[in-house]
């Protein structure tokens, strides 16, 4: 017989309300669920910010929130998901970063807090309430974790890169006026 302690269950409660979160913001973006833009209304916004493809990266970003949410909420491919999840808020944390970091100034502090989080459970583990414990952790060995994480970042590093970029080339195109009229 199992006895489970605390840390397995707040372990558990981290994994279904991160991961939950995170899976209903992937459904905004991928399906429109929630009052999210689906694909198509999510890839306007995000080549309107610098993320181009948009409609690509609308899918990107969705998958990695949904996916990453749902398997994190699972507690399944725990390293993989938490990775996943954490790129993709690196992502929406780089496009808020401007406005400082309060969420009330639509700062990065939101983005970075599930990102954290993710990262966290990516490297922790799930706990025994989870299905990585019932599968014997076939999909969370240690090895997995700099992997995921590993990949992740330079992927993450890429894009966010990328859009930088693209942001900085049409701030370059614009020209301020020069006197009051």
């Amino acid at each position: 017989m199992t006895c489970y302690d605390r840390r397995d269950v707040g372990l558990l409660l981290l994994r279904l309300g991160t991961g939950g979160v995170l899976a209903a913001h992937g459904a905004q973006k991928l399906f429109g669920w929630f009052g999210g833009g689906g694909i198509t209304g999510t890839g306007q916004f995000m080549e309107s910010v610098g993320y181009a493809p948009g409609k690509q990266s609308a899918m990107a970003a969705g998958l990695a929130e949904a996916g990453g949410g749902t398997l994190l909420a699972l507690g399944l491919a725990t390293p993989a998901a938490g990775a996943a999840a954490a790129g993709a808020m690196a992502g929406a944390a780089a496009l808020h970063m401007p406005n400082g970091f309060f969420a009330q100034e639509g700062g990065y502090e939101y983005a970075a807090s599930l990102g954290l989080t993710a990262a966290g459970l990516a490297v922790t583990g799930p706990g025994r309430l989870s299905l990585d414990h019932a599968l014997g952790h076939v999909l969370d060995r240690g090895w997995m974790v700099p992997a995921a994480l590993g990949v992740t970042a330079a992927a993450t590093a890429l894009v966010i890169g990328a859009r930088n970029k693209r942001v900085q080339r049409a701030k370059e195109g614009e020209q301020e006026a020069l006197f009051e009229e």
